[in-house]
């Protein structure tokens, strides 16, 4: 059974960091794209950054390039977020994700889901 567990998040000031964990289990997702999202009160889940194993590719949304950093450890099976320079539109719950064999179009394709961890940004 594949579970993805998200770890990391928190309580922090505005200018502030925060690095956000994804393990993974069940299987071994070198083959996969491994992605983050977020989900704020009252809106809809957005994609924030993912990453593919194989090609070492990473994508970013707009709103978080040059503030945040995807990376994996292949052999932990882990997926990490560096979050610099929050804000607090940044404040959501985090979540990871799994696809395979790459990053899919749409957020429903995504095949797996954590069930997110909770970021909260204070100005």
């Amino acid at each position: 059974q594949v579970q993805l567990v998200e770890s990391g998040g928190g309580l922090v000031q505005a200018g502030g960091s925060l690095r956000l964990s994804c393990a993974g289990s069940g299987r071994t997702f070198s083959n996969y794209a491994m992605g983050w999202f977020r989900q704020a009160p009252g809106k809809e889940r957005e994609f924030v950054a993912a990453i593919t194993w194989n090609a070492g590719s990473t994508y970013y949304a707009d709103s978080v390039k040059g503030r945040f950093t995807i990376s994996g450890d292949n052999a932990k099976n882990t997926v990490y977020l560096q979050m610099n320079s929050l804000k607090p539109e940044d404040t959501a719950v985090y979540y990871c994700a799994a696809n395979w064999p790459g990053v899919p179009r749409t957020t429903a394709q995504w095949d797996y889901w954590g069930r997110g961890t909770q970021v909260t940004v204070s100005s």
